[in-house]
Order: C-alpha cells, then sequence, then structure tokens
C-alpha cells in the first residue's frame, strides 16, 4: 500500500470529488486561517456567568396619620340653636376653606323629626336642600305627614363637599360638633341620609346601616333611622321602595 492508495488519501480525494460534483472547488478568504487550532469552546460555555443583581429592599409602606383631635366647640360652646348657627357660619375651624359659603341649618328646635344629609347640595347658598334633593325631602315629608316648616333640616358639614372622608372629618373633632348639634335642637327623632354618615354621629362607619337604631352619645338617647344618601334614592326607585317600608315600621315601634 503506498501513500496514494491509504485510507486517509482515499477519504481526501473522495471528499474533494464530492465539492467538485457540487460546484465548489476554491476556497477564497481575506484572512489566514489556521485550519489545525483547537476548536474554541461554545460561547456559552465561556461566557462568564451572568451576575445576579441585588434587589433593593422594598421601600415601606407611608404610615397614614391619624387626624389630630381638635376641640372645635372651644372652652365655651354655643348654649342654644341662634347661638350654634352663628357659629355654624363663622367659625374657622370647621373646615378647610373658611366662613364664606357655609349653608345654615333650618327649622325649629324641639321639632318632630330632624333630617340630616351629609352636606349641602352643590347650589345651596341661602336654603338648605334648595335643589333637587330638597324636593325630595319635601315630597317625602307630605307622605309622611308631616310639615316641612315644622321640621328641623341640617347637614354634618358646613358646605357642598363632594367624597367626604366623613371617619377622617369625625376623628379630626367634628362628631363632637354634630353631636351637640342635635343636642341643641333636641329632635324626638332623627333620619340621617348618607351611608357613610355614621362617623358624624359618632357611631364609626358599619356596612349594616339598617342595624342603627339610635343615637346615644346624647341624653337621653335620640331614635334614629339611617339611610342611603338622596342622591341614591333619586337614581335608584328600590331604595325609594326600601326606605318607606323601613319608615313605617320605625315609625310604629316609636
Amino acid at each position: 500500500m503506498n501513500a496514494h492508495t491509504s485510507p486517509l488519501a482515499l477519504e481526501m480525494e473522495a471528499a474533494l470529488q464530492w465539492w467538485q460534483l457540487a460546484g465548489v472547488d476554491c476556497d477564497f478568504a481575506e484572512d489566514a486561517t489556521d485550519w489545525l487550532a483547537d476548536v474554541a469552546a461554545p460561547a456559552a460555555e465561556t461566557a462568564p456567568l451572568p451576575q445576579v443583581q441585588k434587589q433593593a429592599p422594598a421601600a415601606p409602606e407611608p404610615v397614614q396619620e391619624k387626624p389630630q383631635r381638635v376641640d372645635l366647640l372651644g372652652p365655651t360652646p354655643p348654649a342654644d340653636l341662634d347661638a350654634f348657627r352663628q357659629f355654624w357660619l363663622e367659625a374657622p375651624g370647621l373646615d378647610a376653606i373658611g366662613p364664606r359659603g357655609r349653608v345654615a341649618p333650618r327649622g325649629p328646635a324641639g321639632a318632630e323629626l330632624m333630617v340630616l344629609v351629609i352636606d349641602p347640595e352643590e347650589r345651596d347658598s341661602e336654603r338648605l336642600l334648595d335643589g333637587p334633593q330638597g324636593r325630595l325631602v319635601s315630597r317625602m315629608l307630605a307622605a309622611m305627614g308631616m310639615k316641612e316648616e315644622e321640621t328641623y333640616i341640617a347637614s354634618a358639614l358646613p358646605r357642598h363637599t363632594p367624597m367626604a372622608d366623613t371617619a377622617a372629618l369625625a376623628a379630626s373633632g367634628l362628631d363632637s360638633v354634630v353631636l351637640h348639634h342635635i343636642k341643641l335642637a333636641a329632635p324626638k327623632r332623627v333620619i340621617a341620609f348618607g351611608a357613610n354618615i355614621p362617623p358624624l354621629l359618632g357611631i364609626g362607619l358599619t356596612k349594616d346601616i339598617l342595624s342603627l337604631r339610635e343615637i346615644n352619645q346624647n341624653s337621653p338617647s335620640t331614635p334614629l333611622l339611617v339611610s342611603e344618601g338622596l342622591d341614591s334614592l333619586m337614581s335608584m326607585p328600590r331604595l325609594k321602595a326600601r326606605f318607606w317600608r323601613r319608615w313605617m315600621e320605625w315609625s310604629a315601634d316609636l
């Protein structure tokens, strides 16, 4: 066996013939190629391991501070309704805006019924509940057999306050003002409109507003009926029907 007939020579010749049949008979390259160099390791094997990035510790959630409670009534609280109305319209600490634009309550002391809402209507100025909600109250009172001028009508807040945080306002001391107001008005019973009104009555938020039956923070306690807000009653007739059933049951128990 000579060099031309060795197995390696035969394999090389067969490989060349295969490339010639494939139409490739030249190898062109601008750079020299070291065909005998060791095969480089795959990039995945030689690449450095990725560095694990340390996650920064999560920032602590801000702690919500409780509102600082203030004695809004002061050392000499209003002694009667006339004094309270003046206090309601003039006292600087009852809201963040100040006295301008507040709306006073209306009606006599010792009324058979007190209607309490969270805040005045948006366009109220000289008269509380002087818009659509007030017209609804007028119709409700007529259906109950009561005269509007003999009903005490008040708001827990001195001005229109959309989406009021009643729990925070109560915690800041406004609940004491509302309870003092009810004590001076001395109604025989109270209907409070607004699912979020309980904190302003010193009761605290509860999902079961239907179970609230009295305001016992004052002495003597006052019978209480809490309902959804007047705006909700206007937009959902089924709530009107439910309110009427509850009113009939509540008034029958008194």
